[in-house]
């Protein structure tokens, strides 16, 4: 099982989180993870970095270490958008990224007031929060193809294609990304999380598949013999995703 990083530009200004990133690349661990909200409050934080500009400016930075969103909200921005700005920053680090999407929040929840207060209403309904996922992966795939359309030709192109991955709490989600994305990502403290990657799975009908989960950190998570580290590991998980607090990277 590979360990990752998801960094908190919440808690963080720049320097100091472009330095963990680059101690994270040094002490090995696989990739480096970044949010995408708009107020630092979502994170109990004070600031804030907006996503793909953070993981432009980490795609320059450093050299070795794999990059990527977990998750982007669709309810803030269109799928085209989101394709043409992952794809851009996989040619600037010249590796592998990840593309981890997100529905979005009802805007009943919590996790919507920065949107609202910016003047974003996301959709009451799930379906269509479900749908903009479901569109941006379908573009992706065309936009991505080797064979793309001849108009395609001069948008962003990357090699290689980003991978694809859908966050999920419901079971719903879930078989959308099984059925359309390259992979899933869970909470591991959901309590359904067994249910989520077995829907996943059966739609996913035995192709290669990623599994993530991600944890709060805890200092010696990233040790195999770890209690935590251990479990996740058994339970069939690719990678293990660490949400970063500062100063701590396992």
């Amino acid at each position: 099982m590979i360990v990752d990083i998801q960094i908190n530009p919440a808690s963080l200004e720049w320097p100091e989180l472009r330095d963990e990133v680059l101690a994270a690349e040094a002490g090995g661990f696989g990739a480096a993870w970044v949010f995408d909200h708009l107020a630092g409050r979502s994170l109990r934080g004070t600031g804030m970095l907006e996503c793909f500009t953070t993981l432009g400016a980490l795609a320059a930075a450093t050299s070795t270490i794999a990059l990527g969103t977990m998750v982007v909200n669709m309810s803030l921005r269109e799928p085209a958008a989101v394709v043409a700005a992952a794809a851009s920053a996989q040619r600037i680090a010249g590796r592998p990224l990840f593309l981890g999407l997100g529905a979005g929040a009802s805007p009943t929840s919590r996790w919507a007031a920065e949107l609202l207060d910016a003047g974003v209403t996301p959709a009451a309904d799930l379906a269509d929060r479900h749908d903009r996922v479901i569109r941006t992966l379908e573009l992706a795939r065309c936009m991505w193809a080797p064979d793309r359309p001849t108009e395609l030709a001069t948008y962003p192109w990357p090699d290689p294609a980003p991978a694809l991955l859908v966050g999920v709490n419901s079971v719903a989600l879930a078989r959308i990304a099984g059925r359309l994305a390259d992979g899933i990502n869970v909470p591991w403290a959901h309590p359904r999380r067994a249910e989520l990657l077995a829907a996943a799975d059966a739609e996913a009908g035995g192709r290669p598949f990623l599994r993530t989960a991600w944890i709060v950190n805890e200092p010696g998570i990233s040790d195999a013999e770890q209690p935590v580290h251990r479990a996740v590991a058994a339970a069939g998980i690719d990678r293990l995703i660490l949400v970063h607090t500062p100063g701590r990277t396992g």
